[in-house]
């Protein structure tokens, strides 16, 4: 393992080196490296870029910290003593969380396409930081019985309306702020941050089982901790989100219009239905090779806690370096090259990658084709967000893009690792595999059909510069 995060870090260095370097791949700068591009940046853009992200890792560092740590207070909530049991049951509250996004996004987009995307960010940072709260102070079962489940299950309802509010906004807010030629790179930060709050997640994990903690100490009271940090951290989101600029297409979105209702919505039945089309396998696939990934290697490849930790951070880093990357290549090649290449891959790779990880020899091999999956849900990951942006107009944008992603990400997405588990309770583990594989098909069909959003955006007569 000491080798893997040394080979990992080398190539961390080396693709810095390489952006940071102007006398290198200067031909093909605008693409190979996103981080000169970001010296370029105007001043105001690049506060949006900081200020929305930031906000957006700390939203989903909180949401993830539920699943990196559901190993360890599981039997905290739920007396059994079969882990398998207590893990359906707490992936079965991660999924009840799923079930208040189609209502977060609703609720959230209607206030961003009314009062404005900075208001609605501000108050997504709030409820998630409460809902972190809740948990970290909850007692057990032994402690309180039936009310230590119920209380989990009120701060999973809290923190799904709000990351169902925040992904719509935060994809609104991104590519309105963005340059029409810059439009792919800027929403590709909306992955990057939420990718790394799962990486704060896992390195928190990976702090406390290595550097801090006995396992009986996180099992007994340290998965406690990363919850109160989780709602530090968003006093810090509510303080950016404060003072970030509004984006002057909501700020110019004609007035007449019915903003942010579900009848308006209606009007839009093709866009919104292409956002549930698109998002379908996509989804599925992220949410198995993320949160899922974790207790797979555990409880089918048979690794140890602290091998499947660092394997899903090392993995996890390199695929947020990857998205910036994707989403200059579409600003230059266009959207659907992307998806399609997803969709293809997907399609024909899903049962081969996960049937040879399941019978993985070691936490090499694990990595490498985790690595290799993660390289190709890129694809959907890098440039989703802008996608969806692109296909509504200004006064109903927010709305359009959260709502019908989030009631797929609900259907899809939140019951993934549920289940996974429960056929591998059922002995058929495999028909898992072919489950994702249906699913990214189907989005491949949306794919093939659908326009190239790059060249009919919505969004292009909105942006300046």
């Amino acid at each position: 393992m000491e080798l893997l995060f040394v080979l990992v870090r080398r190539l961390a260095i080396f693709h810095f080196y390489i952006c940071l370097n102007p006398r290198i791949f200067r031909p093909v700068d605008s693409f190979i490296n996103p981080f000169a591009l970001l010296t370029s940046i105007s001043k105001r853009r690049l506060k949006a870029i900081f200020g929305g992200s930031v906000g957006n890792l700390v939203e989903w560092y909180d949401w993830y910290t539920y699943s990196a740590f559901a190993l360890y207070f599981s039997s905290s909530f739920f007396p059994s003593d079969d882990p398998t049991a207590q893990l359906l049951n707490t992936a079965g509250i991660f999924a009840i969380g799923f079930l208040m996004r189609p209502i977060g996004g609703w609720l959230f987009g209607t206030l961003a396409d009314r009062v404005g995307r900075k208001r609605s960010m501000t108050l997504s940072v709030l409820l998630m930081s409460l809902g972190s709260l809740l948990i970290a102070a909850t007692p057990t079962y032994r402690q309180i019985g039936l009310l230590a489940p119920a209380l989990l299950v009120l701060a999973r309802l809290l923190q799904g309306l709000s990351v169902g509010g925040e992904y719509g906004v935060s994809a609104t807010y991104l590519s309105e702020m963005a340059t029409a030629q810059r439009r792919g790179f800027y929403s590709s930060f909306q992955y990057v941050t939420l990718i790394g709050g799962q990486l704060m997640a896992l390195g928190i994990q990976l702090i406390l089982q290595k550097l801090l903690l006995m396992e009986e100490q996180i099992h007994d009271w340290g998965w406690r901790i990363p919850f109160v940090i989780g709602a530090l951290l968003s006093v810090i989101a509510l303080y950016l989100r404060r003072h970030l600029d509004e984006t002057r297409a909501f700020e110019e979105a004609s007035p007449q219009r019915k903003k942010g209702s579900i009848g308006e919505l209606l009007r839009h039945p093709k866009a919104v239905l292409t956002v549930v089309g698109l998002t379908l396998g996509g989804t599925l696939a992220f949410y198995t090779y993320t949160t899922y990934m974790q207790k797979f290697l555990v409880n089918t490849v048979h690794l140890s806690k602290g091998e499947s930790t660092l394997i899903s951070f090392l993995s996890l880093a390199i695929f947020a370096l990857l998205q910036p990357l994707f989403g200059l290549l579409s600003d230059h090649i266009g959207r659907r090259p992307l998806l399609l290449g997803f969709g293809i891959l997907g399609t024909l790779g899903t049962v081969p990658l996960l049937t040879a990880l399941s019978h993985a020899s070691g936490p090499w091999e694990a990595f490498v084709l985790l690595l290799i999956a993660l390289v190709i849900v890129s694809g959907y990951t890098s440039i989703n967000a802008v996608v969806k942006a692109e296909l509504f107009p200004a006064e109903i944008r927010a709305l359009g893009v959260g709502l019908p992603y989030a009631l797929t990400v609900a259907i899809f997405g939140g019951t993934a690792e549920y289940i996974a588990l429960l056929f591998k309770n059922l002995g058929h583990e495999s028909y898992f595999y072919w489950y994702i594989t249906g699913a990214v098909f189907t989005s491949l069909l949306v794919y093939v059909f659908m326009k190239d959003t790059k060249y009919t955006s919505k969004l292009n007569a909105e942006t300046d510069g």
